[in-house]
């Protein structure tokens, strides 16, 4: 029994488990996507030039920057896309880089844990329903054929800034 809580207790320490690295950028892939919570819109961008644009859906709680674990809002600020999970929950997700070190500190300054595993990520695998309005805990949700095409064109390290 001891054993098993010894192993217990590493495990918990350890890490979450990271989905696979994203491919370099290609170049067909855009250098910056852009989120405009108020219009409910996820822009690519490609030196300077709009690509590709797509619905999205945002946390129950959209208004305002994301503060703390918990109060599903869904961030607002600078980062990146740094890996993805081909086994998400919710179809395919790719991960934002949130929180910074602005965010922590913001929330260390509130004795608050600011969260995090903020994604941008299709449709649940998990229900035939498909959802529609802001129904996230803080993610970035889009149609799973939307996801798809951002699946294939973003790569490792692409800058994402998320507007109001």
């Amino acid at each position: 029994m001891i054993a098993v809580a010894i192993l217990a207790a590493i495990l918990s320490s350890l890490p979450a488990a990271r989905g696979e690295p994203l491919p370099p950028p290609g170049p067909d892939s855009p250098d910056l996507v852009v989120v405009i919570k108020s219009e409910r819109r996820l822009y690519l961008y490609q030196d300077g030039w709009p690509t590709h644009s797509y619905p999205i859906a945002l946390g129950l709680n959209p208004s305002g920057h994301k503060l703390e674990e918990g109060d599903q809002r869904t961030p607002e600020g600078s980062y990146v896309i740094d890996w993805r999970n081909p086994d998400s929950r919710f179809y395919r997700s790719l991960h934002i880089s949130y929180p910074n070190d602005r965010d922590r500190a913001r929330a260390a300054a509130g004795n608050r844990d600011p969260g995090g595993m903020i994604m941008i990520h299709g449709q649940p695998s998990y229900s035939s329903r498909k959802r529609s309005g802001d129904w996230t805990d803080g993610c970035i949700a889009v149609s799973d054929d939307a996801m798809d095409e951002l699946w294939s064109l973003i790569g490792q390290d692409t800058r994402i800034h998320i507007y109001p």
